[in-house]
């Protein structure tokens, strides 16, 4: 897993939405590297680095992160929390991109600081188009906050 500016986090342990997602980043032309992360805990390590004591830093921060709401070993709300909680990535753009239509799921996210919540559409086209104009809004047209600077 090579990070990078250009690069995007997919937090996702469906592998039909994994599967899902490329196509629709393939047929909307995104050409930013897509890197899988398939539950909570693979990407805190993947962003803030392992709880060993080891660090991510030396990778660049992705950006943006697609997360998932209901995830195995730590959920995306947990992640979420930890993301905010952390210097390095208090300011990372995070979209929610899940099935979940609970109302507490959406106000939970925004409290804790996510950017934006999108549901995932059921019919592919529709879903790939949400996925363009997405890319086209974060990737292109959106103003990514400064890096924090590292100690």
């Amino acid at each position: 897993m090579n990070g990078g500016a250009k690069t995007i986090l997919l937090v996702e342990d469906s592998p039909s939405d994994v599967e899902l997602t490329q196509m629709a980043f393939a047929q909307s032309r995104l050409a930013n590297e897509l890197v899988v992360a398939e539950d909570g805990k693979e990407a805190l390590d993947y962003l803030l680095g392992p709880e060993d004591g080891a660090t991510a830093a030396a990778r660049e921060l992705p950006m943006l992160v697609l997360l998932d709401l209901k995830l195995p070993r730590i959920m995306g709300l947990e992640v979420l929390r930890r993301l905010r909680a952390n210097p390095r990535t208090r300011r990372l753009p995070v979209v929610i991109l899940t099935s979940s239509t609970e109302e507490q799921d959406i106000a939970a996210s925004y409290d804790l600081g996510v950017n934006s919540y999108i549901r995932k559409p059921v019919d592919f086209l529709q879903f790939a188009a949400a996925i363009e104009h997405l890319g086209l809004y974060w990737l292109v047209m959106n103003e990514p906050p400064p890096q924090v600077a590292q100690p």
